[in-house]
């Protein structure tokens, strides 16, 4: 308990001592000013989000995958966004994934003590069969859950990059991470309450990560989702604005592309561009590795 008082998250907010005497209005004006510090927080370990995502960069680049490992808050943070990369980014959803303790039920429920024990995070590495080319993400704002220490631990030790995401400074887990995220948040208004600002903090940070990472991997082009994976009637939609930003042709002559390509968006982003056919445009996405403007180049060399 005594370690627990002396975490800065755990801390004492020296303007909410009379939280439950307040008014709604000063409640939801107090919690916005209080806000305005993530922003700043993430600000001073910024170059440490670099070296997060170079490193995630580099092992997607060899054929690993992301690891998001967390419990309660945190791991229901690296679920969010590990779901949403397959269809911004037509990733597979082997390739970001996110280990919860307790599993997938802890989603809606809490499983209580799942986060205690450091033998269940190596396990549930083991289970996903973690490699060496892998990159592991230990999420928990407090930095001491023995469920993400596990983790981390049991990825060192089969070499797999390590990086630590917390809340508190110097913390255990970061003793076992290759790049240690360490945002400094303060004390919640609701004291112990790390799902306040130490949470959103953490989701910033995890956007800003695959992200940037995805951009880097060519599945952006200029500022569009051109990996978008149109598996629905919204995102089909999407997929025909996209190419309409992209290329300045009528919402009809998009849709009429796209539909060769099975709305594959770069692909017909560089058949309309460059005036060539769905073969060529294969080919030459094949050859830049995914990147459009790095297609472009090599038909223009010709």
């Amino acid at each position: 308990m005594d370690r627990l008082t002396k975490l800065e998250t755990e801390g004492y907010h020296p303007k909410t001592a009379n939280l439950d005497l307040m008014s709604i209005t000063e409640i939801v004006r107090l919690m916005n000013e209080d806000d305005v510090k993530i922003p700043q927080a993430i600000a001073k370990v910024l170059p440490e989000i670099e070296r997060a995502i170079e490193a995630v960069i580099i092992a997607i680049k060899n054929g690993g995958r992301l690891f998001y490992v967390g419990a309660g808050t945190s791991g229901r943070i690296g679920l969010l966004d590990a779901v949403e990369c397959p269809p911004t980014f037509s990733t597979s959803s082997e390739l970001v994934q996110a280990v919860l303790a307790g599993g997938l039920d802890a989603v809606v429920v809490a499983v209580e003590g799942a986060e205690d024990n450091e033998a269940l995070g190596q396990e549930a590495l083991q289970h996903r069969v973690l490699q060496a080319k892998d990159i592991v993400i230990g999420i928990a704002a407090s930095g001491r859950t023995p469920f993400v220490k596990g983790a981390l631990v049991y990825a060192q030790q089969i070499g797999a990059k390590t990086v630590s995401l917390t809340s508190n400074p110097q913390s255990m887990i970061s003793r076992y991470a290759d790049i240690a995220i360490e945002v400094m948040t303060g004390p919640e208004i609701l004291t112990g309450s790390t799902r306040l600002k130490a949470a959103t903090a953490h989701k910033q940070i995890l956007n800003m990560i695959t992200t940037t990472t995805m951009i880097k991997l060519g599945k952006v082009y200029k500022n569009l989702m051109v990996d978008v994976h149109a598996s629905n009637v919204k995102l089909r939609e999407r997929a025909k604005k996209i190419v309409c930003d992209a290329t300045g042709v009528s919402y009809q002559e998009a849709e009429s592309v796209l539909t060769q390509t099975d709305y594959k968006v770069k692909l017909a982003i560089i058949m309309l561009l460059m005036e060539t056919t769905y073969e060529e445009a294969e080919r030459l996405l094949a050859q830049s590795e995914g990147h459009v403007r790095t297609a472009m180049e090599l038909k223009n060399r010709k």
